[in-house]
């Protein structure tokens, strides 16, 4: 008998792999078996959360079973390669344009629009048109093109701190307060000059889940024109809102109803209800996308044009989305984002009734709100124990700092998906009573050392 047959009769757990601790950092020297290699991964990866229960997290952890079919049926389809997959380049054409209509472009088929990997690599699109169309104006002016900004929240997610960064674009933050939750106007003339390339408005903060005003940001950025003749677009990072606002708030302006907003992104593995990674982003009329960020390539056979951060990539997720609007439609999306809702307002108001804590928002807008301890409740402990106390039965409910201004507040914060079922959270409502009953019983305060932020986008 082969050693290899002698490997395969071999039981369970005591086979070659299995019986000694998996190589981590170099290649192992021999082959193993399909089922030890399985093996190996699913009992290191046994360690990890449950992602039904990681309330930090705002990327999808459940489709369903047809939607899992798609999915494995369509693994090796490379979306760059519109050549040998042109069905798949026009369902991203479809998908796009749908987005386009739904955010109430005055003319789909005048917009332009593309899949990305993530809202990240979206918004680090968005912000690249920005800065060229602004440089582009500057040089037919004959004007400096050296001090690029981007006015934002100080709330603003970290991929718009990279592309500052990445794209040397002097990032200006406005800070957020207790006054001012979000960025809503407030002292903007202060923040934007004739070097600002543009506006970020965010249709749901990452660290609270509130909807920014946008309508409010283009009212006044409309009377710095008029005032200055400054004219700012605005793009608007709607990770999560933009796949929640058209359902829950249809009668509320802040997309291409506004002229201002030039572009709009989102994570379609957020509130698009698809497995990541996948982004989208469009923009109101071509004209705003410059034509020399296009790139023309031979790929495969064909010549197609890309604007992209990323080459080849998946169309899985692609086919995903376009399941996803076929399966559920506009109702249908309607329908699983309020329940989503619904759950969100029925925590908040549980957590509310404890009396140890302060909302800072209820999840009216996305289906995310955050609290804090009220001023005095406790010396004894903070959220941080709370957080680490939730996580002994399973549940991942970060703490952390907000930003800049207001940084000496510490809130929680939970995001419900689709799949956090009223149930599941009647469960976490249960645990989060108790264990601040636990906290709130003890007689000497818990150590503080050790002790960090569980902060999740």
């Amino acid at each position: 008998m082969s050693a290899q047959n002698d490997s395969e009769d071999a039981p369970q757990f005591a086979r070659p792999g299995e019986a000694t601790v998996s190589a981590h950092h170099v290649i192992p020297q021999e082959e193993s078996l399909p089922d030890t290699a399985k093996q190996i991964v699913e009992d290191e990866t046994m360690l990890d959360g449950n992602s039904r229960l990681n309330l930090a997290t705002f990327v999808g952890t459940w489709m369903d079973d047809d939607a899992k079919q798609v999915y494995e049926a369509s693994f090796d389809k490379n979306m760059i390669d519109k050549d040998e997959y042109p069905q798949t380049a026009a369902i991203e054409d479809n998908c796009w344009h749908m987005l386009a209509n739904l955010w109430h472009a005055p003319d789909a088929s005048q917009s332009i629009g593309t899949s990305t990997i993530g809202s990240s690599e979206a918004c680090m699109l968005g912000g690249l048109a920005f800065k060229r169309r602004w440089q582009q104006a500057r040089r037919a002016a004959g004007k400096d093109t050296s001090k690029p900004n981007l006015v934002m929240s100080s709330a603003v997610q970290v991929c718009w701190e990279k592309f500052c960064n990445y794209f040397d674009v002097e990032p200006r933050f406005v800070p957020i307060s207790r006054e001012h939750k979000t960025l809503d106007g407030h002292d903007l003339e202060k923040y934007v000059d004739e070097n600002t390339i543009g506006v970020v408005a965010i249709m749901g903060v990452t660290y609270t889940g509130m909807y920014e005003p946008v309508a409010e940001i283009a009212r006044t950025l409309d009377a710095i024109q008029a005032e200055k003749g400054l004219d700012i677009p605005i793009h608007v990072d709607g990770a999560s809102g933009a796949m929640v606002a058209p359902f829950l708030q249809p009668e509320l302006e802040w997309d291409f109803r506004l002229e201002r907003v030039h572009s709009i992104s989102t994570s379609a593995h957020k509130y698009g209800l698809v497995y990541p990674g996948l982004g989208w982003v469009v923009w109101r009329h071509a004209q705003w996308l410059p034509e020399d960020l296009v790139f023309q390539v031979s790929y495969l056979g064909g010549q197609m044009p890309t604007f992209a951060l990323n080459f080849s990539r998946p169309g899985a997720q692609v086919l995903l989305q376009y399941y996803m609007f076929l399966r559920l439609g506009f109702e249908g999306y309607r329908a699983v984002q309020k329940a989503s809702q619904d759950v969100a307002k029925h925590l908040a108001e549980g957590i509310a009734g404890i009396g140890a804590f302060q909302l800072w928002n209820d999840g009216s807008d996305i289906p995310v709100f955050a609290w804090y301890l009220k001023d005095g409740h406790t010396e004894n402990w903070n959220l941080y124990h709370l957080q680490d106390r939730l996580r002994m039965n399973g549940w991942l409910v970060p703490a952390y700092p907000m930003p800049d201004d207001l940084s000496d507040l510490t809130v929680q914060r939970i995001v419900v998906r689709n799949g956090l079922s009223m149930d599941l959270a009647a469960g976490l409502l249960a645990d989060i009573q108790a264990q601040t009953a636990y906290l709130d019983a003890l007689e000497s305060p818990m150590p503080v050392e050790g002790q960090h932020p569980g902060f999740h986008h």
